[in-house]
């Protein structure tokens, strides 16, 4: 028999039915905690989280948004807006991933080591004004991607009510639009760092390039875009649909203008399509444990 927790197939979208259910589901379950910290990056999965932990909890749940050099220009306002679309109290702290050594060697664990940080600077939040319990809007499709960040959630008791719900992405996107949150179709926007190639030191001036590069080719009509740093090659990503548009050669003058104006002595336009976590492609969650669940 079906259940709410069993996750549509790629190509079908949840039923109202079960998008129903769920939120029910995910609302009671957070309703019998006495207070929450929601990591709060203005995404799709933490604004759905936090619209549902303000609904459950209302002034016991506060979303943080951590501001770092690898946060790209525009997401700190983004998550504001959020924020007060939501209705859910808002506070922003400072991160310093890079003054770790494992986060700036960015070995393949390099997550692991940001979100050490985060949770590390979240829970001593939570400590002081007597927050009982951290939470993430990692999900269930998160299980197949390489995820060392679900590491230190684990070792900072962060829970996941997406995940342990069993909600996949295309769930989320639904719960969102149900519950009227303004980031329901944002594309995913990871850090800045998961532009260099694994083994690339990861640098305040490095990310700062990386940004000012996005945001230069952003602003020429490309709202979803990646560039991979190469030394001194910027290489740009594009969704399939844009690709031909950007082989244009005006358009692809006015990109390799853009990418040299930002610091990138040579561009270039990746053909194949931009796939969001291809650098993790063949990497298993190096987490076998056991997600923790609300009872």
């Amino acid at each position: 028999m079906s259940t709410v927790s069993e996750q549509p197939l790629a190509d079908e979208q949840p039923s109202d039915l079960r998008i129903a259910a769920l939120h029910e589901r995910l609302e009671r379950s957070l309703a019998d905690l006495e207070s929450a910290v929601v990591a709060f990056s203005g995404g799709v999965d933490s604004s759905v989280v936090a619209a549902l932990a303000v609904r459950a909890l209302g002034p016991r749940a506060v979303a943080v948004t951590a501001l770092s050099p690898a946060l790209a220009s525009g997401e700190l306002d983004g998550a504001r807006s959020v924020a007060d679309a939501i209705g859910v109290q808002h506070l922003v702290i400072a991160t310093d991933e890079l003054s770790r050594e494992g986060y700036r060697r960015n070995a393949r664990d390099r997550c692991y080591h940001c979100k050490s940080e985060l949770y590390g600077e979240l829970s001593s939040l939570a400590a002081a004004r007597g927050y009982a319990v951290l939470l993430s809007g990692a999900n269930a499709d998160d299980r197949g991607d390489w995820r060392p960040g679900l590491r230190a959630a684990s070792e900072h008791q962060v829970r996941h009510p997406l995940l342990e719900a069993e909600a996949g992405k295309a769930e989320v996107r639904a719960l969102a639009r149900r519950l009227g949150v303004p980031s329901a179709e944002k594309p995913a926007s990871p850090c800045l760092a998961s532009r260099l190639p694994y083994g690339t030191p990861v640098e305040a001036r490095t990310l700062a390039q990386i940004d000012r590069a996005e945001h230069a080719v952003r602003a020429l009509g490309y709202p979803v875009l990646r560039v991979r740093h190469h030394g001194d090659l910027g290489k740009l990503e594009l969704p399939a649909g844009d690709i031909e548009r950007a082989l244009d050669p005006a358009a692809r003058g006015a990109i390799a203008a853009a990418l040299r104006e930002a610091g990138y002595a040579r561009t270039a336009i990746d053909l194949e399509p931009l796939r969001s976590g291809a650098l993790n492609e063949g990497f298993r969650s190096p987490s076998d444990e056991p997600t923790p669940r609300f009872t």
